[in-house]
């Protein structure tokens, strides 16, 4: 049995804010079967403390500006460390921001604590178990190596750091590494220095033993200036240990068959409940062309600016757009505006948890115009749900996604659309394809009926995940 410490952010379903809390909450079980025992170490937010109940195991005092207490408890089928520090996590807004919208100024600190509690259970510091690998996550787990060194644990305990999203880099000013209890000298190129600053990514980057992101495509795309965000040549030179591993999704949770939140389908037929029901709930009218929705953060990474650009192609076709979302206040404002004026748009500012279920389940299609997405959920879930995905060739859409063109119909192994460059006009054009395959019933069932039958699961992941442990531990 590989014993393996997640160092996370959020984790589904106890605090979310996007698809890195569900891969966190999903990869445990997901690993059972292959010999891997993973326990989750998070933040103690309100949310998390509510749903605790279990013992103290250690405490911290002090602990960067006040007491930290570190708890052990099992929540949702997760074993679970969570570092109680109020001055740290209890307040409002949400994880990462102030209730003004704006990055809480201690950040740094914040994660940096959470990477010190995990190399405190590395060391033993909770009680009997001890892993063997410490597996962080984006820049909030990213100072994970250093802690582990200054205990000199690096070498003995395994480490990897999956990058969700490089555009996030944990950015502090150099002035702060006492404060974030870091080694003056580990502000180097070989360490957390970045352009002058102190960069948890890149301490993650550079000194965790294996890196993994969430696709291989992705990982191709991060060895390039369009992608990398300044760390392009430093992952080029850490080729050999970068692995692009696919995201799955739960299967449980996001089944049409089973949906408590849904009138439940197993059939592409069966969509007909769940379309009718969401016009009603939407207040959309009947339409002679294809439902399409987005479930999306509302920002210019996902492309949503070029989908207000492109829409009037899908309306003027007699298609309709259902949004749930919200982020940018401009694009909030545009959303808003448009389904003002047009009586074949809707749009909920916010998120909505079974909203979502209920979008991707009675929409015909779903709309993921990224300019880059390293892995994605939506189009999983709509792969899942018989709802055509129409995204972007980038990232994670680009490996997920077995694109409609002649070919790919001749071969009848299609399971949606992609486009490319990301751009209005491809985007104008797969929207038009899109009403056409919809107005061709056979067709389009048949690529209702592949996406449903296309694998989402984590089996195939998980095992490159134990793969992966293997071989570090043989190393």
């Amino acid at each position: 049995m590989t014993r393996v410490l997640s160092v996370a952010s959020e984790c589904a379903p106890l605090v979310k804010t996007g698809g890195l809390a569900d891969v966190v909450g999903a990869l445990p079980a997901a690993l059972a079967p292959e010999g891997v025992e993973m326990r989750v170490l998070l933040p103690g937010y309100p949310a998390v403390m509510a749903a605790m109940e279990d013992g103290i195991v250690l405490t911290f005092d002090p602990l960067m500006g006040g007491v930290g207490r570190l708890l052990r408890g099992r929540v949702a089928g997760v074993e679970l460390y969570v570092l109680d520090a109020p001055h740290l996590y209890d307040r409002g807004g949400s994880v990462y921001l102030s209730p003004e919208g704006r990055d809480w100024a201690d950040n740094p600190e914040r994660f940096a604590a959470l990477c010190y509690a995990a190399a405190a259970i590395a060391d033993g510091e909770a009680g009997d178990w001890r892993p063997d690998i410490v597996h962080a996550h984006d820049w909030q787990g990213g100072l994970v190596p250093e802690f582990l060194d200054q205990r000199g644990l690096r070498g003995r305990v395994g480490t990897v750091l999956t990058i969700h999203n490089i555009a996030f880099h944990g950015y502090a000013p150099p002035e702060r590494a006492g404060a974030m209890w870091l080694r003056p000298e580990g502000f180097t190129p070989e360490g957390y220095e970045f352009w002058g600053q102190i960069s948890a990514l890149k301490a993650g980057l550079a000194m965790s033993d294996r890196l993994t992101t969430v696709s291989p495509t992705y990982a191709a795309e991060l060895m390039t200036g369009a992608f990398g965000m300044g760390f392009e040549g430093l992952l080029r030179a850490r080729r050999g240990d970068l692995t692009g591993i696919l995201n799955g999704i739960d299967e449980a949770v996001w089944n049409p068959a089973t949906d408590p939140a849904i009138a439940a389908y197993d059939t592409p037929k069966g969509k007909a409940k769940a379309k009718a029901a969401l016009r009603v709930e939407m207040d959309l009218p009947q339409a002679e062309g294809p439902l399409c929705v987005v479930v999306s953060r509302l920002t210019e990474q996902k492309g949503l600016d070029l989908l207000l650009e492109a829409l009037p192609v899908l309306t003027r076709r007699g298609g309709q757009l259902a949004l749930l979302g919200s982020g940018d206040p401009g694009l909030e404002s545009a959303f808003r505006d448009r389904a003002a004026s047009e009586a074949n748009v809707a749009v909920r500012i916010g998120y909505d948890e079974a909203l979502s279920h209920r979008l991707i389940a009675g929409g015909d299609a779903i709309l993921v115009p990224s300019r880059f997405e390293p892995c994605g959920l939506t189009q999983l879930y709509g792969l899942r749900y018989g709802t055509v995905p129409v995204v972007a060739l980038t990232g994670g859409l680009a490996d997920t996604i077995v694109n409609a063109s002649p070919a790919g119909l001749a071969a009848r192994a299609a399971t949606g659309l992609q486009f490319h460059p990301v751009a209005r006009e491809p985007l104008e054009a797969a929207l038009d394809r899109l009403c056409d395959l919809f107005a061709d019933r056979q067709m389009f069932t048949l690529l209702q009926k592949n996406a449903m039958k296309h694998p989402v699961g984590w089996q195939q992941s998980a095992r490159a995940y134990a793969a992966l442990y293997r071989d570090l531990l043989s190393h």
